[in-house]
């Protein structure tokens, strides 16, 4: 497969039929992109759009380029060419095989030899505080257990350059961990999202109203600190959470951290 070093979407129309007011975004290799807005604003419609490498063949009439080309018919149709991978909140397995068995059969299925499968579970159990066991069947896993599973996967084994990722802030994992782990092997990712962790971790941010591109906004510096924070405080709660599942008894300092973490990314 060709390396792909950035994808382009051309706007098309909104809701009302209007052009869209942002009517070009290139993304590069590497790159984060949040897209935000409010319910209905369009967002599952624009990753729909990337994930069918639209030509103007749907509602929107947006078009996407790949390294600036149109694309051919086998690179938007061929499952083996696949170039984009989707993870989104309401992922499950249904596969009756153990984890280490499923990761080792689709690296074969990728031709990707020589891949680590214990290095797979070790970087999936970094985003996730239930452990996930190599001779784990994936049918038990919980929704946790299986976004971290999936996040460690695309980012190691797939060989798709683009990853969109749909809402998974409620997934119980690791999120500015995942958004690390996954940019770090120069994929191109795009993140729908109401979270500001993840919004604020993203190096842009589009901006969606009325089933339209907006607006195009560049993280500020300010604004990763705070995304930082928030970042901390997250990671707070998720420990609290394993803690409270655990049957543990929560010390008032715990929760006195927590709001003063919270308290710092207010002030910021």
């Amino acid at each position: 497969m060709e390396i792909i070093e950035s994808i382009t979407i051309k706007g098309g129309i909104d809701k009302k039929g209007m052009p869209e007011l942002l009517q070009e975004i290139t993304v590069t290799r590497g790159e984060i992109i949040g897209i935000v807005g409010p319910t209905g604003s369009g967002k599952s419609q624009l990753i729909s759009d990337i994930e069918q490498i639209a030509q103007k063949d749907t509602s929107t009439q947006r078009k996407i380029l790949i390294n600036e080309k149109v694309p051919g018919e086998a690179e938007r149709n061929d499952p083996r060419k696949k170039m984009v991978a989707q993870l989104s909140q309401n992922m499950n397995f249904f596969a009756d095989m153990a984890v280490f068995d499923f990761l080792s059969l689709h690296a074969r299925c990728r031709n990707k030899t020589g891949v680590d499968i214990d290095e797979i579970i070790f970087l999936a159990n970094q985003l996730t505080g239930e452990p996930i066991h190599k001779t784990d069947n994936l049918t038990i896993l919980s929704g946790g257990q299986t976004r971290a599973l999936m996040v460690a996967d695309v980012a190691v084994i797939s060989s798709s350059p683009i990853v969109l990722i749909d809402e998974i802030e409620n997934a119980g994992i690791k999120k500015h961990r995942a958004l690390e782990l996954l940019s770090g092997q120069g994929k191109i990712i795009l993140v729908v999202t109401h979270d500001p962790v993840l919004a604020l971790s993203s190096d842009k941010r589009i901006i969606m109203q009325c089933g339209g591109m907006r607006d195009l906004i560049e993280s500020t510096s300010q604004e990763k600190l705070v995304a930082q924070q928030l970042n901390r405080v997250d990671h707070e709660i998720l420990a609290l959470r394993e803690k409270v599942r655990q049957g543990k008894m929560i010390e008032y300092i715990e929760t006195e951290l927590l709001g003063s973490c919270f308290n710092s990314a207010c002030y910021l």
